[in-house]
């Protein structure tokens, strides 16, 4: 039992340490005053696509 802790523990230990940094720079890049570029260029893409396709 204090093995299958110690395993669990040393997972969500590298867990945190692999992905923290990756998620504190989506959590910056995804903050609400920079939603709105994000949703503009994505529109854009989407659109344009759409386009290209069709040509």
């Amino acid at each position: 039992m204090f093995i299958l802790l110690f395993f669990v523990l040393l997972i969500q230990f590298f867990n945190y340490w692999i992905f923290e940094p990756f998620a504190s720079f989506l959590e910056y890049i995804l903050e609400i005053r920079l939603f709105p570029i994000i949703a503009l260029i994505s529109l854009v893409f989407l659109f344009s696509a759409k386009n290209i396709e069709q040509n």
